[in-house]
């Protein structure tokens, strides 16, 4: 009832999912992750505008449209703290704001909430829209996916931290109703998932 959400992919080797939020009440307009493709995403933003975009985390493939993004629209940009200056880095665009667990991303009369999920890099986070109206909406980059979270490249520290992460700020908190949209791919529900957490630590990654 109060928010729209939209879903895009882009680059079709990569196949990266770009969510395009906007506030039914105002018509402010938040993008999930610029990741590819600003000839087909500036479009799709439209005449409306962008208040901001939130980069999920600092991997090339999610950013590489952030710049023309910006110099387009003027939007704001927004990513987890550690993860900044790696963002800035590669994109050569300044990070706005920096957040981290807790704080809150508004869209005109809507929230999201951060929840920092370490390990697929240090600073990746997940957006909780608590919908008054119906059941969570989580966007979770790529540290929640349908069968499994996301890639640790073989540092086991790095994968017991974004496995306890995911089960702890996520699992143990938000129902199964929960419906997430990860950072490529197909979207789940967190009761679709559930049964298969100590699998998913069983096999590490």
């Amino acid at each position: 009832m109060h928010l729209t959400i939209h879903k895009v992919a882009v680059d079709p080797k990569m196949s990266n999912n770009c969510y395009l939020l906007r506030c039914r009440h105002t018509g402010a307009q938040v993008l999930v992750d610029a990741a590819a493709e600003p000839e087909r995403l500036i479009p799709w933003i439209g005449a409306a505008g962008l208040d901001a975009v939130v980069t999920t985390h600092q991997h090339w493939d999610h950013h590489r449209a952030l710049a023309e993004v910006v110099a387009a629209t003027g939007a704001a940009t927004i990513a987890g703290e550690p993860d900044a200056a790696a963002i800035t880095e590669q994109t050569g665009v300044p990070i706005t704001r920096t957040v981290g667990q807790g704080d809150r991303i508004t869209v005109g009369e809507s929230e999201l909430e951060v929840i920092a999920v370490r390990g697929h890099t240090p600073g990746s986070i997940c957006l909780l829209y608590d919908d008054p109206s119906g059941p969570p909406h989580l966007f979770t980059g790529d540290s929640l996916f349908p069968g499994g979270v996301g890639n640790t490249f073989g540092d086991v520290g790095a994968f017991e931290q974004l496995i306890n992460d995911v089960e702890e700020r996520i699992f143990q908190r938000l129902p199964d109703e929960t419906w997430f949209y990860p950072g490529h791919g197909n979207d789940s529900t967190l009761g679709a998932e559930r049964p298969h957490l100590a699998e998913w630590r069983e096999r590490g990654w």
